[in-house]
């Protein structure tokens, strides 16, 4: 799909932020451990979150869903299906189910698509080794076999916490009790700490022991439940810096108390000199004279792709850190963001995990920008044409229906003028 940016007026108006993909993920695959029916309400469909219903649905959970809802009678024990399991491109489905899929005892198949069987998967590969499992990869199928046993868990808490938090589904169904030893630097630990909210909301409990070390009961049982999900922070930044750069936008149905680490958005966007008051509901932005400042991506990374847009129209220059996991996602996104905003005279430059990004005179640019397969660097392009009045194409558009398929209805109804070929 194609879509083209045109310039309109001021981008202004109210928008409900969607639920929250990472909560969504996290609290299906509880209701589908728990000993009967969960409903989930408040439940935003996109490609990441229909694969992971139907991953619980394929290891016998029985999943009914609406256009906001679902209804999930829960699997416990889980049981092994004979065809693989299709992942999409959703990391979170595959991380999380692998070591669900190594208490069945018998042999998973997992297959996705994109760059989603490329990504990093060493950190399974050598826990399985050091168990004696089985964990094979041939082109986009990979194959693992258990059964799992508890012990002490040694894994570096650096490298994705999606790692952390598959171990903590499948960790307290075992039958004796577990250690996680996750070595230092401990990034998106807010991650962690959402999985461990989820959990107890369902019944079953973790504790950390000191800063790295996380206790994990066995013999613990998952219990039914209906569950509300929370608006998503990390998509309520894309219309935030719309907000802050442009327009006047108000942006309902997030939680003050959230524990998602990309609500850290308000505070970045502040001291970025960025207008965000709370007001009944919600949050308003309004345009701000904005100037550069540091970053650190360490417990926020899918703020990135936004935050090197944004850079381009603060004043001086934008610092962002600790942003080398980029590098893993649906694409390189350091390397698609440069390549992108460089079209359009972005200034923008890396050396490794950190970026840099200066104040730039930006044009409309001589072909088509690309989407390069990712949903946050089509809404990145998205906005920061809309914010900086620029006429512009973005091929592969269709990348946002992977988090958030109605993401071009939102903008437009703040007065964007969007049009797309589809």
């Amino acid at each position: 799909m194609t879509v083209y940016i045109r310039p309109g007026p001021p981008p202004s108006g109210v928008l409900a932020a969607p639920p929250s993909k990472s909560m969504a993920h996290r609290a299906v695959l509880c209701a589908a451990l728990a000993d009967g029916e969960s409903r989930l309400t408040g439940l935003a469909h996109s490609q990441d979150i229909d694969a992971t219903l139907a991953a619980a649905a394929a290891l016998g959970a029985q999943v009914e869903a609406g256009e906001s809802w679902a209804r999930i009678a829960g699997a416990a024990p889980l049981q092994a299906p004979a065809a693989p399991v299709d992942c999409c491109e959703s990391g979170s489905t595959l991380r999380f189910l692998i070591p669900l899929a190594a208490l069945t005892g018998r042999p998973v198949a997992f297959t996705g698509r994109g760059r989603l069987m490329q990504r990093p998967q060493s950190v399974y590969q050598e826990l399985f080794a050091s168990q004696g499992l089985r964990f094979e990869q041939e082109g986009d199928t990979l194959t693992v076999a258990g059964p799992l046993r508890p012990g002490c868990f040694s894994l570096a808490g650096d490298v994705s916490s999606q790692f952390i938090s598959g171990l903590l589904f499948a960790l307290p169904l075992l039958d004796g009790d577990s250690r996680l030893c996750l070595k230092p630097p401990v990034e998106s630990r807010s991650y962690i700490e959402m999985t461990r909210a989820a959990q107890s909301r369902f019944g079953v409990a973790s504790a950390w022991l000191d800063e790295y070390t996380l206790a994990v009961p066995g013999g613990q049982a998952y219990r039914p439940r209906d569950m509300a999900i929370e608006g998503d922070w990390s998509q309520a930044a894309f219309p935030a810096a719309l907000g802050v750069l442009a327009g006047d936008v108000t942006v309902t149905g997030l939680e003050p108390g959230t524990l998602q680490g990309d609500a850290v958005i308000l505070d970045i966007l502040r001291r970025c000199g960025g207008r965000a008051e709370a007001v009944p509901g919600g949050v308003r932005f309004q345009k701000s004279a904005l100037h550069g400042t540091k970053i650190d991506l360490a417990d926020c990374p899918d703020l990135g792709p936004i935050l090197m847009a944004l850079g381009l129209l603060c004043e001086g220059e934008t610092v962002i850190t600790n942003a080398g996991r980029l590098r893993l996602k649906e694409s390189d996104r350091i390397a698609a963001m440069e390549q992108e905003l460089r079209k359009l005279g972005g200034r923008i430059e890396s050396d490794g995990g950190t970026v840099t990004v200066r104040r730039s005179a930006l044009h409309a640019p001589a072909g088509p920008l690309w989407g390069h397969n990712d949903h946050r660097v089509v809404m990145s392009l998205t906005v920061l044409a809309a914010a900086a009045g620029l006429p512009v194409q973005i091929d592969g558009a269709e990348a946002v229906a992977k988090s958030w398929p109605g993401f071009f209805a939102a903008v437009r109804q703040l007065g964007v003028e969007v049009q797309t070929d589809a």
